[in-house]
């Protein structure tokens, strides 16, 4: 779906995504030395400016890592790496956020392909929603989507295993493998008469994220998959093309979107807005940051429709709410997802990395629409027969507001 989503401060880039998504012999070490680390842990400097983390005796947890380790019925079972991330997970979850997680380092390596846009797996977005997992966007083109994945599809069991208290990251992990292996979701649709098995043979992810295409109507159509290490080199080099061909109006896709990075979703609303906040950051303490317009402007001038629908999400959102908010675009299609929180990636020492919500977005005109999205300005519904039938009416209704000059647009 994760990810809003921001690197942290001493890496190179600032992001917002929707999800995604040292070897452990330094944590066997720490809990050998248990008298050393409980010390460490007890009266580290930062523990001691917490008055409430004093009344905490940390000897606690080695106790019931004691009595795991010696009561438990299947000893042979307990393995001390996933004991020791397991805790730390744990101690993620405690906040009760589904996009504050606890990554260990193989974990953290998927995360990391998926921002530079090559992975193995099924090619497909997944988030929480009412505590379900559910497809936030098949990539285009990719096996879930080859296979009938649906954005909005609710993952009942994977491989026969119930997802029913699963977080997002546990999900993810066993959704993915190595290419040319398979894996069976079991899928609940809205308006299916039960449950749908959908067998996919996992496959290598490699994601452009950015198309372009000037049809034969003089529409330029760019189509935005995420927003990831590529995209806005890709963007610029569509911008080139429509400078240079002149085009009767642009549709941009942000259809199935996940999301991604926030400095190319600025870049990117940048190219229609030429100043002004595209996204406001608001904090816990009450300090809020605005995120500007670099004055591009480059794409001002063209009559312009956005599509969007439940697969789009956190960056594709601040796109699509920044020109909806300055009346630089027209939105077609279907309410987005709905996520407005921005997470801080923080690298740690063994290669771990922590996921943790640090601010809430909104949009320039204020508006929140974390659990809510944002509403299409025309409402067009993509229905299962039409895709079935390979129709496209969402699309179909953006050429027709380019071509008709009579047709409003903003």
């Amino acid at each position: 779906m994760e990810n809003n989503f921001k690197i942290s401060p001493n890496a190179r880039r600032i992001g917002i995504i929707l999800l995604m998504v040292a070897s452990f012999a330094a944590g066997l070490s720490w809990s050998g030395r248990r008298e050393e680390a409980n010390k460490q842990l007890a009266y580290s400097p930062e523990a001691l400016k917490t008055a409430e983390l004093n009344s905490f005796n940390f000897n606690l947890y080695f106790e019931v890592w004691d009595k795991l380790k010696s009561d438990y019925v299947d000893k042979n079972t307990v393995k001390d790496e996933e004991m020791f991330y397991g805790s730390l997970r744990g101690l993620a979850a405690s906040v009760n956020d589904p996009y504050t997680v606890f990554m260990d380092p193989s974990e953290t390596k998927e995360f990391n392909d998926d921002l530079s846009g090559t992975f193995e797996g099924i090619g497909a977005e997944v988030g929480l929603r009412n505590d379900l997992i559910t497809i936030i966007a098949p990539l285009a083109g990719m096996p879930a989507e080859k296979a009938g994945v649906r954005a909005g599809d609710k993952i009942y069991a994977i491989d026969g295993a119930t997802t029913i208290g699963l977080g997002v990251d546990e999900a993810v992990k066993k959704i993915r493998g190595p290419k040319d292996t398979e894996v069976t979701l079991t899928i609940i649709r809205d308006g299916a008469e039960g449950p749908i098995e959908i067998k996919i043979t996992r496959g290598l992810i490699v994601v452009k994220s950015v198309k372009s295409e000037l049809r034969n109507d003089g529409v330029m159509v760019i189509t935005v998959s995420n927003f990831n290490d590529d995209t806005l080199d890709l963007f610029n080099a569509a911008i080139k093309t429509a400078l240079t061909k002149n085009p009767k109006g642009i549709v941009l896709d942000l259809r199935n979107n996940p999301g991604g990075y926030l400095d190319t979703a600025i870049a990117m609303a940048s190219a229609w807005v030429k100043e002004g906040p595209v996204v406001v950051e608001q904090f816990g303490e009450g300090r809020r940051q605005e995120y500007f317009a670099d004055g591009n402007n480059s794409l001002g001038g063209f009559k312009t429709i956005i599509l969007i629908n439940g697969g789009s999400a956190s960056a594709s959102e601040i796109v699509a709410g920044a020109l909806r908010d300055y009346k630089k675009a027209t939105l077609v299609g279907e309410q987005t997802y709905g996520k407005g929180s921005v997470q801080g990636l923080r690298d740690l020492s063994d290669g771990s990395a922590l996921k943790v919500t640090v601010a809430k977005w909104l949009t320039p005109s204020g508006d929140y629409i974390d659990e809510k999205g944002i509403a299409p300005d025309i409402e067009v519904e993509l229905t299962s027969e039409d895709i079935d039938n390979n129709r496209d009416p969402q699309m179909a209704k953006a050429i027709e507001l380019i071509l008709k000059p009579q047709a409003a647009v903003k």
